[in-house]
């Protein structure tokens, strides 16, 4: 069972990230209040979203939204701070960033970045039982699919706009072909045993 969802006064901003796993690219999070005299309808997951629903959705958020910000956390980075603590930085500055400030944050997991601006809490599966949770795993997700879309275009080779730099058989396959490309994170293991070799 869950632990039950905390109520609270004021400003609820909602935080999730995105782009832990992949081997390549930024890490990407993003914080939501929402306005609940403007509730969106459909907020879910973004993973249980079609990419077409995400993008409807994400447009709606960023209109009627009362803030919203997404921060992208660089592949150096990540391999200098390892990535949990990348995926930490990246909420926080997206915290950090919302205009007015939350009067508290709901994390998505089951931890809080440090330093934050405002009390918090972290809820466990929370891009599924928190609206304010699923707007920002949405936006974060559909801005790094763009991200990945980017890329795409200046290393065709490596497939990014389908698997989203994620380690599937076919991205495993081009990256032992072709050796990795700037934007991959030489600190996680399938990309750091091709450079030493």
């Amino acid at each position: 069972m869950f632990d039950e969802i905390p109520k609270v006064d004021g400003l609820l901003a909602g935080v999730d990230e995105v782009g832990r796993g992949p081997l390549v690219g930024n890490v990407v999070a993003a914080a939501v209040i929402l306005d609940p005299e403007a509730p969106i309808a459909g907020l879910a997951d973004s993973k249980k979203l079609t990419e077409k629903k995400r993008e409807s959705l994400a447009e709606q958020i960023r209109q009627q939204a009362l803030a919203w910000s997404v921060v992208s956390v660089s592949p150096e980075e990540i391999d200098e701070l390892n990535i949990l603590w990348a995926s930490m930085k990246a909420m926080k500055l997206a915290v950090d960033k919302l205009r007015p400030c939350p009067d508290h944050a709901f994390i998505d997991g089951n931890r809080i970045p440090k330093d934050l601006v405002c009390d918090s809490t972290a809820i466990v599966k929370g891009d599924a039982r928190v609206a304010e949770i699923s707007a920002a795993s949405i936006i974060a997700k559909v801005e790094r699919d763009a991200q990945m879309q980017a890329l795409h275009l200046l290393y065709p080779d490596y497939g990014f706009d389908k698997h989203k730099g994620y380690p599937t058989k076919v991205h495993m396959q081009v990256l032992n072909e072709l050796g990795p490309c700037p934007q991959h994170r030489k600190s996680f293991a399938p990309v750091k045993k091709l450079l030493s070799v």
